[in-house]
């Protein structure tokens, strides 16, 4: 299978306050990777269609080495499944830990009148078997999401409202950020790079977390990435975060993110590209996870 690898070291600009990488700079090069496997594959241009629920297990810090492996899974009609993992190496005692392991959809877009027909995968060994036969159940249970959370939504509608007795309202960690798309965000047909993105919503989702937890948040997961359409050099991207719900040790954050053109801005008529949701844990200087308050809609 195609197959592509990144190496990064961890510099100083890469990491939060605490020493350890950024979520940010991490989502976009999983997603750079993730998206050059897919394109060395179709050999036309991919765009991230969506991520499936990530989960980071390990913080990479400062002079270690980050090494990000993308793998063709298995390619459909005009999608791929890339698989991409995340590994980190300490450079003085060799050891090396799991980051991350996410999977990722990616849609060719060949140029012009063209269509996308992808060659199927070939398969080398027992593990790219195992992961083509995973791929379509995995592929089943993204397509599904969709109905599974418009039922859910429509469950909840029915509850009664609760008012949390002291409780912190949520309006309080409401954060919204805008972003123009300038060249060196976008690929070379113009559309913003989703990794791009998803470093936007990080920023906008760790700031509306902080406001709650009054410490630095670190990312653990985030679910239900999905790209809803594209966006382009020139656009406004409107960010609005806010704290869904708190639990004991984590805080859920969902984005929307809006795109506008200049004539959609001046008639203000977004177009809704993207929305996720991201779940925050709380430490203390100690590494101590810090309690939460519970929160009021």
């Amino acid at each position: 299978p195609m197959e592509l690898c990144l190496s990064r070291s961890v510099e100083p600009s890469h990491a939060g306050p605490r020493g350890a990488v950024a979520a940010a700079p991490l989502l976009r090069w999983m997603e750079i990777a993730g998206n050059g496997a897919a394109e060395k594959h179709a050999g036309v241009s991919c765009v991230t269609a969506s991520m499936d629920d990530i989960q980071f297990e390990e913080a990479a810090r400062v002079g270690q080495i980050i090494t990000i492996k993308a793998k063709v899974n298995r390619a459909f009609r005009t999608s791929m499944e890339v698989g991409i993992k995340v590994t980190v190496q300490d450079v003085l005692t060799n050891v090396e830990k799991l980051v991350s392991v996410a999977y990722a959809t990616y849609v060719a877009k060949p140029a012009g009148a063209r269509k996308a027909e992808l060659e199927p995968v070939r398969l080398l060994s027992a593990e790219d078997h195992l992961e083509h036969s995973l791929a379509v159940e995995r592929r089943r249970i993204r397509l599904g999401y969709f109905q599974v959370f418009q039922n859910l939504m429509q469950e909840s509608n029915k509850q009664d409202a609760f008012e949390e007795e002291g409780g912190v309202s949520t309006e309080f960690t409401h954060v919204k950020s805008i972003e123009l798309v300038l060249p060196p965000h976008a690929n070379h047909y113009g559309n913003t790079f989703g990794g791009q993105i998803m470093a936007w919503m990080e920023t906008v989702a760790s700031i509306s977390a902080s406001r709650l937890c009054r410490a630095y948040p670190v990312l653990k997961s985030v679910n239900m990435f999905k790209f809803w359409g594209p966006s382009f050099v020139g656009d406004r991207l409107v960010f609005n975060a806010i704290v869904n719900n708190t639990f004991q040790n984590s805080v859920e954050v969902g984005v929307r993110v809006e795109a506008y053109s200049c004539e959609e801005w001046v008639k203000d008529q977004p177009r809704h590209i993207n929305s996720a949701f991201l779940i925050f844990s709380a430490v203390n200087d100690k590494g101590e996870p810090i309690p939460l308050p519970r929160v009021r809609p």
